[in-house]
């Protein structure tokens, strides 16, 4: 099958690392492995994070003229036409203003992954940018939905065509790296390299630095370990990057041990190597460094929000933890600080479930047979 692919809140060629922009790759990676033909078709993103009505406005005029120099080409180029057009996230700070036309212009399905619908934005700052997100929600033929909490008010609005399909959040990662002889081998390296004590509890945060949620994530996590016993040996590891580096930086004691960002393939040695990872998670969506890490075998302590526990299983493969409580944070890394039968428990846990559940080739697989059931239910808007 021939897909368009766009996403609207970051380009998946972006060279700004995110989970946002690890999930774009990772569906155009699903797709061509399994045959399809996908091509990006715009690099505009759309993302307005202001409420800034004028600058909505500029975007979606832009925006207009894009999808129409796409169909201008299309119509005139007797070579590829897509057969689908598939958006990856989109949500009423960041609309998809081009699907929708291109789709209903060539009759050919227009298919969402990711998408959050907020009623209260109806009225207020992003009321332009929400209407947009409505109608592209109801015109799709399939939504693919990775996040439960998105999932209640995203149905409200779809289409009586449209089909509502669920796919868990997934990873795409060497598993060479879960071999137990290389994680003692990247622990050996690491503390060669940073003087990490070898026989501390190594605890693990990843997040970029900047303001907002990851900001305030770093914050608390930075309470909570002030709540720990002076007598427990632990070291943390926090891996990113970003303009509010400095300020993070001052919120951590003498034992915190900042690695800037790294490629995957190192931060997968980080994973393997450590013992507990740690992440408060305010408001995230789910959280890719927490699915990674929970591949890697970690047993992770995170805040129960957005669609977070469809990744962590909660006194399974980690604990969740109350949003924003720093106390109830800093109880629950005491109790894996303190009980290293517990750590290896969850870890095989953490471990046999991302394989199982949050796999490449079982979200392929599922991806493959939604698109073909859409193919097969779409009637072309008349």
């Amino acid at each position: 099958m021939r897909i368009a692919f766009y996403s609207p809140m970051k380009p998946p060629d972006s060279p700004i690392p995110s989970g946002d922009r690890q999930m774009a790759r990772q569906l155009i990676r699903c797709l061509k492995s399994l045959g399809h033909d996908v091509r990006l078709m715009s690099r505009m993103k759309s993302r307005e994070p202001t409420g800034n009505k004028g600058r909505q406005i500029i975007i979606s005029n832009r925006a207009d003229r894009i999808a129409h120099s796409l169909l201008s080409k299309v119509v005139k180029s007797d070579g590829w036409r897509p057969e689908a057009w598939f958006t990856y996230h989109l949500f009423y700070k960041a609309p998809d203003w081009i699907g929708p036309t291109v789709s209903r212009a060539l009759s050919i399905p227009y298919i969402i992954a990711e998408a959050s619908h907020a009623p209260k934005r109806r009225e207020g700052a992003w009321a332009y940018n929400h209407n947009q997100v409505e109608k592209a929600l109801h015109q799709a033929d399939l939504v693919i939905g990775l996040n439960t909490s998105d999932e209640n008010c995203v149905k409200t609005i779809l289409g009586s065509h449209c089909h509502y399909a669920k796919l868990k959040p997934f990873v795409d990662m060497d598993s060479n790296h879960l071999d137990p002889e290389i994680r003692n081998k990247y622990r050996y390296h690491i503390n060669l390299t940073h003087r990490i004590p070898e026989h501390n509890v190594w605890l693990l945060a990843v997040g970029m630095m900047r303001k907002g949620a990851k900001f305030e994530s770093y914050k608390l996590l930075s309470e909570s370990l002030k709540k720990l016993p002076r007598n427990q040996k632990w070291s943390l590891i926090i891996i990113g990057d970003g303009p509010c580096r400095s300020q993070i930086e001052a919120l951590f004691p003498s034992n915190t041990f900042f690695l800037g960002a790294l490629s995957k393939s190192d931060l997968a040695k980080y994973y393997s190597a450590a013992d507990i990872f740690v992440w408060p998670a305010i408001q995230e969506a789910y959280g890719m460094a927490l699915l990674e890490a929970q591949w890697a075998g970690l047993p992770a302590i995170a805040g129960n929000s957005g669609g977070v526990s469809d990744i962590l299983r909660d006194n399974a493969t980690g604990f969740l933890t109350q949003p924003g409580d720093p106390t109830d944070f800093a109880v629950k890394v005491q109790i894996l600080l303190e009980d290293a039968t517990k750590r290896e428990q969850m870890s095989i846990t953490a471990k046999n479930t991302t394989l199982r559940e949050h796999g490449f080739q079982t979200a392929a697989e599922k991806l493959n047979a939604f698109l073909n059931c859409s193919l097969k239910r779409f009637r072309p808007i008349r």
